[in-house]
């Protein structure tokens, strides 16, 4: 691991300087919302912007996404694949983003390894950002995640106050610090007192607390408990939560035919939507609005970790923020915690 300095006012220039071999993907403000898109120049990065509203995993897994082009003819079919995977910088990345990748991973590149997730994953270098504070929705440290390390990055940075830790936490990150040294200083004054006082501002910010150890077993056992039919009177079943989740990976595929040519489209889908598990018979094996919003959570909280290993929540709360009758995962944890089987 690579440590320097970086004074506050070259961070843009050092932005600007890896613009030439890399796309350059980063939070931007629009419309009030924080956003992450490729910008034409650093001045366009929102360096200290919010949470961004649609998650950063957008780069890896598009919200809509060509896979293919094909064209029919006498002799045959035709196929273009559509493989967009440029060197990239994702920039900006808090924390909890960093952790969905690692679930994101799972489930994307376990053999057969979807390759066009493999693809832009392979290509980008990760720049990570500390938070500078907690929102009320967050509890990202429940899972273990600290708000100011970057697990998961090629290089991650944390604001000091006049300028920037710069950690290279992969060769890859280390080969671009270590490439300019002019941008860096080698000591900042006071940085032991800079990070404790900030570690303690931070913490001190989260609110609500939650405790996710024992719950697959928990879940286990309250598979047909009527909290869920409870729990699904308020819901709309709108899916606002899975498509801003930055762990959901669900999709459909469809294609676009147009004479004799089309291409095939992979979209954002979601297991609340009743037609996700529509059979072609007619049948629906969860075709009560309860069944669907049980297997989010149960999705969230207990089916990822058997599966993968890892949680399949990072206590980022975009689900809690955004959601408009106002349920809210770390109450659902609680009150599973907290039920008789």
């Amino acid at each position: 691991m690579v440590l320097k300095f970086l004074k506050k006012e070259r961070l843009l220039p050092f932005l600007e300087r890896l613009m030439p071999k890399f796309l350059l993907v980063a939070p931007v403000r629009e419309d009030n919302l924080t956003v992450y898109r490729p910008v034409k120049t650093a001045a366009e990065v929102a360096v200290d912007a919010p949470k961004s509203v649609v998650p950063p995993k957008e780069w890896f897994f598009p919200q809509t996404e060509e896979i293919y082009r094909y064209a029919t003819a006498k002799d045959g079919l035709a196929l273009e694949e559509n493989v967009l995977a440029p060197p990239a910088v994702l920039f900006g990345v808090r924390p909890c983003d960093l952790r969905s990748f690692q679930i994101l991973d799972a489930a994307f590149l376990q053999e057969p390894a979807d390759r066009y997730y493999a693809a832009r994953r392979e290509n980008t270098l990760l720049i990570g950002m500390s938070c500078n504070t907690a929102c009320p929705e967050c509890f990202c440290t429940a899972y273990g995640i600290s708000p100011l390390k970057g697990t998961g990055a090629d290089i991650h940075l944390t604001d000091i106050g006049t300028a920037y830790l710069v950690e290279a936490l992969t060769p890859k990150g280390e080969e671009i610090v270590l490439q300019d040294p002019e941008f860096y200083e080698e000591k900042v004054a006071g940085i032991e007192e800079a990070l404790k006082a900030k570690e303690e501002m931070v913490t001190a910010a989260f609110g609500v607390q939650v405790a996710v150890t024992d719950l697959p077993a928990k879940m286990a056992a309250l598979f047909n408990h009527p909290y869920w039919e409870e729990l699904s009177r308020r819901c709309l079943g709108c899916g606002i939560c899975t498509y801003v989740c930055p762990t959901c990976h669900c999709f459909d595929i469809t294609d676009e035919n147009r004479g004799n040519t089309g291409k095939r489209l992979r979209c954002w889908d979601a297991c609340l939507f009743r037609d996700y598990t529509l059979h072609t018979s007619g049948h629906n094996p969860r075709h009560a609005l309860h069944q669907r919003l049980r297997n989010r959570f149960f999705h969230k909280l207990k089916y990822n970790l058997d599966r993968y290993g890892i949680e399949g929540c990072v206590g980022c709360g975009r689900c809690v923020a955004l959601c408009p009758v106002n349920i809210d995962i770390r109450e659902v944890i609680a009150t599973v915690r907290g039920l008789q089987v």
